[in-house]
């Protein structure tokens, strides 16, 4: 088991430029470069109701959660599959991940963003959006089929 923690969005893409400004504004703009890499890969992948929480006063583990479903086993391991990469190639390969071989639930620790990736019973019995309080309204629209 690896004992490195995962990084965290300023420690992988923040320029010298930038940081020496103002380091929590580049940092809080390296999150939203983060979460929007992570949602816009979700997008493109077909995920179905994709649900951004912002945790940043309500938790310290991460700054944000992502939650999302995927039709089925294969689906939802294509999804992690396509973030890890999308994360590597961006230079924020140490993500940590968890439940791959079964694809039930797939846990992706990119350190300041969380990415949770369900079947859809899975996600209805576990219910994670109701723990962080999430309405209908911080929903984003499902991926239109086209």
């Amino acid at each position: 088991m690896r004992s490195d923690p995962a990084p965290t969005a300023h420690e992988g893409t923040a320029n010298a430029e930038s940081s020496t400004e103002n380091p929590t504004l580049s940092t809080d703009l390296n999150i939203k470069a983060l979460e929007r890499l992570i949602l816009d890969r979700l997008d493109d992948d077909k995920a179905q109701d994709i649900v951004h929480i912002d945790l940043t006063d309500k938790s310290s583990v991460a700054d944000s959660l992502i939650v999302a479903s995927g039709r089925s086993h294969r689906h939802v391991g294509a999804l992690a599959d396509h973030v890890l990469r999308a994360l590597k190639d961006h230079g924020l390969g140490k993500a940590r991940v968890e439940g791959l071989p079964h694809c039930d639930w797939v846990l992706i620790d990119a350190g300041d963003v969380v990415v949770h990736l369900f079947r859809p019973e899975v996600r209805s019995f576990y219910n994670i959006e109701k723990i962080w309080a999430v309405d209908a309204p911080h929903r984003m629209p499902a991926a239109s089929s086209n």
